[in-house]
């Protein structure tokens, strides 16, 4: 096992302080612990390995001769997802309509989805859709590919796939309904390997609701549809489900409302989408500030924002063992966020946002290798634009598109052009 730069939780204390003001808030979510200081963190006795909070970065070459491209022109894009054929990406984002003599100003209320079509010779912008109701932020397509979710307010708004890729269709009938809960601050979306249920954590909430999508499709969205909640650590945000579809994992940003080292939730799937509230089967420490998380059939990797790390674990171990659970930790670029597999499995691509602007710390990309020991090694970086958020893989593994919010770009890298 190897795990580097382990501390105390007597010093992950001290260190809190020198982090907390780089907790800021953001436009949209992810924003500082201390926006829901009254809530209490539901996590009893997390288990595992303490990780410390630092600024430090890793040093590494730009990696050669990867091909990039961007797309420009969107406001704050957030989420991404790409259609089940590969030829299509969406992307959403504040929108902002032109000024006119009779609307001088710019508003931020609406949000949008864009499409592109994805073709070999790059991306090129289709048409896109605005929605005045909230602010659409992490999305998820369902395995079916017939479903795209994104994160709204309260809970998620659900579009039809194939009537967002038709080219003259109204963005009136994508929308097929809304899931709406108690909580708020929706920023990820999941779905159940079958296609039947939608997962979404609220950041503002600590919690992860869950609604009954096969119903709603059946009858018409209702309040009925909301499952429960699943409760979780304070200010979830990631979730990845497991290849064989028996787990969910959540990350969560911290467990004291002053920030600092946060969790990673084992779910049994299953019973959360029958039985939410008794759903959790193990919670252990992931480094600090948590925000996302992929999983393959023997690992979980966790990008720790407040760690500047990328963190792995045993999937068997977080269920049957969870104090030996973290298997392996590299430190990657400033205020990890986005993450996705690439190349079988065999890499990871982090998106080092640098959200706080700490220092002289570009925003790029990681990109980083892996073992079946669990050991991580840092390769290099890939340029990127202002803070790079979410990030989707093509399902034919060609294409990674990425979100960059502050420079409103959407990037795209050809996956074989990675070492």
């Amino acid at each position: 096992m190897r795990i580097c730069r382990v501390v105390g939780a007597a010093l992950v204390t001290v260190l809190v302080a020198a982090t907390a003001a780089t907790s800021l808030s953001s436009t949209w979510a992810e924003g500082t612990i201390s926006t829901i200081k009254d809530q209490t963190s539901k996590v009893v006795d997390p288990k595992g390995t303490i990780v410390s909070c630092s600024t430090a970065v890793a040093a590494a070459p730009m990696l050669p001769r990867i091909q990039t491209r961007f797309v420009t022109g969107l406001l704050e894009p957030f989420g991404v997802a790409i259609g089940s054929n590969s030829k299509q990406a969406f992307v959403d984002s504040l929108f902002s309509p032109a000024r006119t003599a009779s609307n001088p100003m710019v508003l931020r209320s609406d949000s949008g989805i864009s499409v592109y079509s994805v073709t070999a010779s790059g991306m090129t912008h289709q048409h896109v859709g605005t929605f005045s109701k909230g602010s659409l932020v992490g999305m998820a397509l369902s395995p079916s590919g017939r479903i795209l979710a994104a994160a709204n307010t309260s809970g998620a708004s659900i579009f039809s796939v194939p009537r967002m890729e038709r080219v003259k269709s109204s963005p009136s009938s994508w929308l097929l309904g809304s899931f709406i809960s108690k909580g708020q601050g929706a920023i990820e979306t999941a779905f159940s390997p079958d296609n039947d249920y939608v997962f979404v954590t609220l950041e503002s909430s600590d919690q992860m609701a869950v609604f009954n999508l096969k119903k709603a499709e059946s009858n018409g969205f209702e309040p009925s549809d909301l499952i429960g909640y699943v409760p979780l650590g304070i200010a979830p945000v990631g979730m990845a489900i497991s290849p064989n579809g028996r787990y969910l994992y959540a990350t969560s940003e911290a467990v004291t409302p002053t920030g600092g080292e946060g969790t990673l939730s084992t779910i049994d799937l299953r019973r959360a989408e029958h039985d939410p509230s008794r759903s959790v089967i193990s919670t252990v420490w992931a480094g600090c500030s948590p925000v996302r998380a992929v999983a393959t059939r023997s690992d979980v990797y966790v990008t720790a924002r407040g760690s500047d790390d990328l963190i792995a674990f045993s999937a068997a171990d977080l269920v049957s063992d969870p104090t030996a659970a973290m298997i392996g930790q590299v430190q990657v670029g400033e205020a990890p966020v986005g993450l996705a597999l690439v190349q079988q499995d065999k890499r990871i691509v982090v998106a080092d946002s640098n959200r706080f602007s700490v220092g002289v710390a570009p925003s790029n990309l990681a990109v980083v290798s892996t073992s079946n020991d669990g050991s991580l090694r840092l390769l290099g970086y890939v340029g990127a634009g202002g803070f790079p958020r979410d990030m989707a893989v093509s399902p034919n593994g060609k294409v990674l598109i990425v979100s960059d919010f502050d420079s409103g770009d959407v990037e795209e890298i050809g996956v074989s052009t990675l070492p």
